[in-house]
């Protein structure tokens, strides 16, 4: 959840009253926020870097609040003010109106063709007579760098860019160029610099060193010119220094470029109606019109409205409440979400409003209505509808299974369910071609390009990476593995394994554990009419002086041990990137031969019927 850190004093201010902190704690819990930490700039910068860089900080108060992620909203001084002043009846919701220029035409952004490749889409709109203080510059531009992390996802989506507008002149062009062809001073530099020197030079910024890969590997880099050839912004690294704004500005031309155009319009109308109440006409924002290549032309903000209509019936029942039509039409407008009765049996005809873009569906206006309500005031109710849970047959398997090898003295492992095609084919020995894996599309890494097969090579990994622990090291898995079957819905079929591995330095070990497992699956469980469970499993052995061979079924063949020699190298030499088996480190462990045996299952695998 994004949190937002604000003045206590600032914001009581702007809320028109004090409150304790157990207060406004609350008041937090009763809209849906939570109040995360009551701190100061000086303890934040003493606790992390220690005492002497906090001399001289600040002592201000500052309550840090934890808000939904999809309500942006809330993510500054402004909108968490408004909602909270909405929510106690203390102002009506303000409406957000799109106006034109008094004088001449709307300011006009024009997108090249260029720009496909790269950051297609573009919006932009005007704050008109804008007067910022210290205070609400800085809520400015915190709330851009909130939105940037949010719902931009760190400038892949969208990136905003802020311009002092008497500082520049319209038409301005949305273009795509060489990097080498791009110069100009970006912000709070003394000098130009080709697009190419700024991405070396921005590779050390803590920053935005952070955005550099958006752009950097493509051919053409976006920029924005004004109509003197002036650079406002190269989207999504940096602004031109030659448009920044500052406390003085009056009027702010805001252009947002991005790949998903909803997502920028949800963006630029949550900047405008947060700080259009300090415009000389408050809640008006001044429209710009987007020019798209193919001459399509688009006036922004959109700042529409909507509505919904439900029906009290279907808020009460899945509340569990009993209000009537005119009670809850009053909690959704406490939520911002203006709504009235329409006078048509219980039908409630809600106007949902440009900042409210989380508001997608009938259920969630319910939850605001079930927040405005109060969730303590619910009466808690025994369902009218009553189950019996019971435990999945395969599951109390899988638990009792995992309860007998636990008390047979082995450590549960819990590996990747994806694998690299190196790790269940060339290391154990098979071609990957003759394999019935499935592989994945896009992997992200070589680690994991398939879904496992078998278990066993996380189990090796693990032992690769405990080589130094005391014996004997015993290790089991219990879980899924994933076959292709063109027969089959998905296209796939998962199967459920056991499968364990012993590294010890003794003739004999604890052959009983094979028969615990087969009598545990054939015996305890005895068979049942009304649930199959299926069952492969796969046992290893490391041993000093012999291969001690183990099998849980008849269906299990040996690895040659030819074989097994390389499959101890192959999971041995490389770097160990397996689970932990103990957090204790001991003594190294005695030399072992390289002796393995391993067990691979048939296409099919043995069923067993499982009472509950």
């Amino acid at each position: 959840m994004p949190t937002v850190s604000v003045k206590r004093d600032l914001l009581f201010q702007a809320l028109g009253r004090t409150y304790t902190d157990e207060e406004f704690d609350e008041l937090c819990f009763e809209f849906g926020l939570e109040l995360d930490e009551i701190t100061s700039e000086k303890d934040i910068i003493s606790r992390e870097q220690g005492d002497q860089k906090a001399e001289g900080a600040s002592d201000v108060v500052l309550y840090k609040i934890d808000v939904p992620a999809n309500r942006y909203d809330l993510l500054c001084l402004e909108g968490l003010v408004r909602g909270l002043q909405v929510f106690k009846d203390k102002m009506e919701a303000p409406r957000y109106q799109r106006v034109s220029p008094v004088n001449g035409d709307p300011q006009r952004l024009i997108i090249t063709e260029e720009t496909a490749s790269v950051r297609p889409h573009a919006v932009a709109a005007v704050l008109r007579n804008i007067t910022f203080t210290p205070e609400r510059y800085d809520s400015f531009i915190e709330l851009q760098e909130k939105l940037h992390q949010n719902v931009c996802r760190k400038r892949t989506l969208v990136a905003i860019g802020t311009h002092d507008l008497d500082t520049i002149s319209g038409p301005f062009t949305y273009t795509a160029k060489a990097p080498e062809e791009i110069r100009f001073r970006p912000l709070n530099q003394s000098q130009e610099y080709t697009a190419t020197q700024l991405m070396s030079l921005y590779k050390t910024d803590n920053h935005l060193r952070h955005y550099l890969h958006i752009i950097e590997d493509e051919p053409l880099y976006p920029v924005i010119y004004d109509s003197n050839g002036v650079v406002l912004s190269m989207p999504p690294i940096i602004n031109g220094d030659h448009s920044k704004i500052s406390v003085n500005t009056r009027n702010v031309f805001i252009e947002c470029t991005a790949t998903d155009v909803t997502k920028a319009k949800i963006v630029l109308d949550t900047i405008v109606t947060m700080f259009s109440e300090y415009c000389d006409e408050p809640f008006t924002v001044e429209e710009a019109e987007v020019v798209y290549p193919d001459g399509r032309m688009f006036s922004y903000p959109e700042l529409a409205y909507r509505t919904e209509t439900l029906s009290a019936d279907f808020i009460n029942r899945r509340v569990g409440i009993s209000e009537t039509v005119g009670s809850i039409a009053h909690l959704l407008t406490r939520m911002c979400l203006k709504s009235e009765v329409t006078g048509e049996a219980d039908q409630i005809q809600v106007e949902i409003p440009p900042t409210r873009s989380d508001v997608i569906h009938a259920c969630d206006i319910m939850e605001d209505a079930a927040m405005a309500y109060g969730f303590n005031n619910i009466t808690r109710t025994t369902p009218r509808t009553y189950t019996v849970a019971n435990q999945l047959p395969l599951n109390k398997l899988t638990e009792l299974l995992r309860s007998d090898l636990a008390a047979a003295g082995f450590t549960e492992a819990l590996t990747f369910a994806l694998c690299s095609r190196e790790d269940i084919a060339d290391k154990l020995g098979k071609n990957i071609t003759e394999m019935r894996a499935v592989h994945i599309s896009n992997p992200k890494t070589a680690e994991f390009q398939v879904a496992r097969t078998t278990l066993l090579p996380g189990l090796l990994k693990t032992v690769a990476a405990n080589r130094k622990m005391a014996l004997p090291l015993k290790l089991f898995e219990i879980s899924d593995v994933v076959l292709k079957d063109e027969d089959k819905g998905y296209g796939e079929e998962k199967f459920h394994t056991v499968h364990f591995v012993c590294v010890c330095v003794c003739q004999m070990w604890e052959h009983v554990t094979t028969d615990v497992c087969v009598r545990f699956t054939t015996t305890r469980h005895r068979a049942s009419k009304s649930s199959t469970a299926s069952w492969t499993g796969s046992c290893s052995c490391w041993t000093s002086n012999r291969v001690v061979t183990m099998a849980t079924t008849s269906r299990h063949q040996k690895t040659p041990p030819s074989s097994r020699a390389a499959v101890l190298k192959s999971f041995s030499a490389g770097k160990a990137s397996g689970a932990s088996a103990s957090s204790t480190p001991t003594s190294s462990a005695p030399s072992i031969s390289p002796c393995l045996a391993l067990h691979s299952t048939s296409t099919s695998s043995p069923s067993y019927k499982v009472s509950t």
